[in-house]
Parts: C-alpha cells; structure tokens; sequence
C-alpha cells in the first residue's frame, strides 16, 4: 500500500540516497510534445539538501530536453526503484529548475557534490518537492548492482572547459530541445568554481 509523505526525512531519505541509479521524467506544454525519460546515475551526483528540496548534475553526453522542459514549465518527477532489499518504488513530483554555471548560486550549490562533480556538469537541476509517495515493488525484478561505469567520466575529463563548451555548440538538441524549446544557453557560461 501506497503512502503520501510531507517531508523527506529518515528512511525515505536513506532510500533515495542508497540507490544507484534514478529516472527523470518532464514534458513540454504542447499537448504533441516529446515526452522525455532519462536514467541518472553516477555515484554522488543527487543530493537531499532538505526535506522538500534535492538537487542533481545535469552532464553534458545528450541532449537537454530535461533542461528545455524545467525551464518552460517546471514539471518534473523523479523515480527510485529497489532492485535489491524490500519491493519499494518512491516518486517526487515537484517544480524543477535548472541552475547554470553563470547562476550565483552556482558555486554554493556545487559545493554539495563533492568529488561527483566532473568538468562536463552544465547544469544543476533543483528539484522542490509538491508530492512525495511510495509504493510498493512488487514487480521490479531484483538486479545485482555491479559497480560505476567511468566511461563518461573519463571521457569527459580529457576535455578542458573550452573544448568541452565547443563540443555542446556542436551537438544536436542542446540549445533547443527536440520541439524547438529554449533549453541549454549557447555558447555553455564558463565555470565559475
């Protein structure tokens, strides 16, 4: 049975910060849009900064509908699923917002990574929580979590920032989306940290 939370806090915390891997999911206004699904994952790259608000890295490797979508309408919904332990699946529907490199709350924000932080983060997607749930899993198979892929991040870290910012310019759907939304800022701001 499904249960409505008012804050992010314990267990469910604990829950979402232990999963591996999580799904984004936005939508444009037009009723013919692109809906849009994303897996993240990367150990590290979400923090809980309080009961109702998490925030993620959004990196550079795909296209930006998620950042196209948040930035037109705000929608987004968030997903954990347990592959391993007791069936649970957690949703947080919430008003997104994607905070840029030139944002001044930039630097204090990507402070909270850490280590997780890589040169090809373009954005930071706030998340601010309207509706926390859960309910059961009790058709998610179980999967063995087997360990970090490194591939994006090695990628990723021979590039310097210049080289990096060039390579988003090049890119398909990354300052508009697939439906003609504005989404990331062209030429990428540089870092500020």
């Amino acid at each position: 049975m499904g249960k409505l939370y008012a804050r992010i806090d314990g267990r469910l915390r604990s829950f979402i910060e232990e999963q591996p891997v999580f799904f984004t999911a936005t939508a444009p206004l037009a009723g013919d849009g692109h809906v849009n699904l994303s897996p993240k994952g990367r150990a590290g790259t979400l923090v809980v900064i309080d009961e109702q608000t998490l925030a993620y890295l959004d990196f550079g490797g795909s296209g930006a509908e998620t950042i196209a979508h948040v930035r037109e309408n705000g929608r987004i919904t968030l997903m954990w699923c347990a592959f391993s332990g007791p069936p649970t699946i957690v949703r947080i529907h919430g008003e997104g917002e994607a905070v840029f490199r030139d944002d001044p709350r930039w630097g204090e924000l990507i402070g909270l990574f850490g280590a997780a932080d890589g040169p090809s983060a373009r954005a930071i997607i706030l998340v601010h929580a309207r509706r926390i749930a859960d309910v059961c899993g009790y058709a998610v198979p179980f999967m063995e979590y087997q360990g970090e892929r490194t591939l994006h991040a090695e990628y990723f870290g021979r590039k310097s920032d210049e080289e990096f910012g060039a390579y988003c310019e090049k890119k398909e759907f990354i300052g508009s989306s697939l439906d003609g939304l504005p989404a990331l800022p062209l030429p990428l701001p540089p870092r500020t940290v």
